[in-house]
């Protein structure tokens, strides 16, 4: 299967909101919540992706012939490629019936461990959610990372041994989700976290711990304060708050305030291999790319993630060779024009 065969194998499977755009931007789904938009104007999806776009990357044939080396290690494990999965609930809610949360999850986990990533699962107010996909990532030998929603730590109690049943490689934590509607004045709570709170969450977890949505330096900070090892560079695709700056702007002063002290992953607008190349020289040690790992769950499953992840990994490749950086780590920012 192809990758254009799984966006038109997706089309009318995924509700009445996403559009199944060949090039997922924003546009024409913006304040569409329910669906697969943005919040408010739409304005920060659609900042995410065209800010990757007017960078441009510096061509240098003028090296070694080689194949180019993708391969990135994740707290130990060895992926094919620096991309993840992202995470994603409230799949009826947003894009129809076709499947749940449950279903969706164990497709998704199954198909990037075959693709040689990882998927980052979602969470939801219903346990059943947590608990099927811990048992997905549990199926494939722990090949996956549980995201949990920042609730408060009795609930999360709960959570964290459904993640160590799972044997993951890490766990995460979206902590911008604490803006979704779907969220608010819930019981139990779910919320905001002081760095103090973090940092009791973060030793409860008992593996290495992910923050996601980091936009900040003082963010960023703040995470490594609790004890973080890595932080997701996020603004949750717009879906919390509108008018935030791009990921892309804000990701090189955030990578160089952390240093080598916590891996940094990015998301928001990334759609393919020159994308990802881009976020590597600005700092990023890998990338989370969500949307268009729906589309690839609907329009062909595993057969679908499979087409997506390898089209993602050719482009990095062919972008790698093309600018002469042989590996991941010869990716610096001399490789793009901002």
């Amino acid at each position: 299967m192809t990758y254009q065969e799984v966006l038109k194998n997706a089309v009318g499977k995924m509700g009445p909101y996403c559009r199944t755009c060949p090039v997922c931007n924003g546009k024409a789904c913006r304040n569409t919540i329910p669906g697969p938009g943005a919040k408010g104007y739409g304005d920060t999806a659609m900042r995410n992706f065209d800010a990757w776009k007017k960078i441009r990357v510096n061509m240098d044939t003028l090296t070694e012939n080689c194949t180019p080396d993708t391969g990135f290690d994740f707290f130990g494990y060895r992926m094919k490629y620096p991309v993840f999965a992202g995470p994603v609930g409230a799949v009826n809610l947003h894009y129809g019936n076709k499947l749940d949360d449950v279903s969706y999850n164990k497709i998704l986990v199954s198909g990037c461990a075959a693709a040689g990533i990882l998927a980052l699962t979602g969470d939801g107010t219903n346990p059943a959610v947590m608990e099927a996909a811990s048992k997905a990532i549990a199926s494939e030998g722990g090949k996956g990372v549980p995201t949990v929603k920042p609730w408060d730590i009795n609930t999360l109690h709960e959570k964290f041994r459904l993640v160590q049943e799972s044997g993951s490689v890490a766990v995460a934590m979206d902590v911008d989700a604490a803006g979704l509607p779907f969220l608010q004045n819930l019981t139990p709570p779910a919320g905001s976290k002081t760095v103090e709170e973090l940092a009791e969450i973060v030793k409860e977890a008992g593996k290495p711990f992910i923050v996601k949505g980091i936009m900040t330096v003082r963010g960023a900070l703040k995470a490594k304060e609790a004890g973080a090892s890595a932080i997701v560079v996020s603004n949750h695709g717009g879906r919390v708050l509108d008018q935030c700056p791009a990921t892309a702007e804000v990701l090189p002063a955030i990578a160089e305030a952390v240093g080598n002290d916590m891996m940094v992953l990015v998301d928001g607008g990334i759609r393919d291999g020159v994308d990802i190349f881009k976020a590597l020289a600005l700092g990023a040690d890998g990338v989370i790319i969500a949307r268009p790992y729906v589309t690839a769950v609907y329009g062909g499953a595993q057969e679908g993630i499979a087409a997506l992840t390898e089209k993602l990994g050719k482009e990095l490749a062919d972008t790698m060779k093309m600018c002469g950086t042989p590996s991941l780590s010869a990716i610096t920012k001399d490789c793009i024009v901002m």
